[in-house]
C-alpha cells in the first residue's frame, strides 16, 4: 500500500510526516510526499525550501522507509495535487495535517483538508500537531 502525505513545513506538516512514516513502515510499503504551490505568489510559505527538504529527507532516511518527494508548481491547489498523487500512485492511504480553526473559520470557505477528506478514493488519516505545553 502506497501512503501519500501532503506536506507543508509547519508543525501540522511534520505531524503528518510522522504519522505517514509510521503507516508506511507498518504496511511495509513506500511513502510519497507531496509539497506544492500554485505559483501565483512571489513567496509561498507552504512551499518547502531546500533546508526543509534536507530535514525531510534526513528524517525519512533515518526511518528506513522507501520514499519519493514530489514538489510541484503547476497552478493547482494543494488538494488537487494530493488527490492526483493518490490516484497516480494507487494510494491505500492519504495522510494530512490539520490546523486548529475557530468554529467560525470552519463555517466559512472549504479547506484543503476538507476537500481531501471528501474527495479521496481511499481512507484519509487527518492528524493534528502535538499541543505545545503552556
Amino acid at each position: 500500500m502506497t501512503v501519500v502525505v501532503g506536506f507543508v513545513p509547519t508543525p501540522e506538516g511534520w505531524a503528518a510526516i510522522e504519522a505517514a512514516t509510521d503507516a508506511a513502515r507498518v504496511a511495509a510499503d513506500r511513502l510519497v510526499v507531496v509539497n506544492t504551490s500554485r505559483g501565483d505568489a512571489y513567496a509561498d510559505p507552504r512551499y518547502a525550501q531546500e533546508h526543509h527538504l534536507a530535514e525531510l529527507r534526513g528524517r525519512l532516511d533515518a526511518a528506513g522507509v522507501p520514499y519519493e518527494v514530489v514538489q510541484r508548481m503547476r497552478g493547482r491547489d494543494g488538494a488537487e495535487e494530493v488527490l492526483a498523487a493518490a490516484e497516480e500512485h494507487a494510494a491505500g492511504l492519504v495522510v494530512i495535517g490539520l490546523r486548529h480553526r475557530t468554529p467560525v473559520g470552519k463555517l466559512l470557505l472549504g479547506s484543503t483538508a476538507q476537500r481531501i477528506l471528501l474527495e479521496a478514493d481511499c481512507p484519509v488519516l487527518a492528524v493534528k500537531a502535538a499541543a505545545t505545553p503552556a
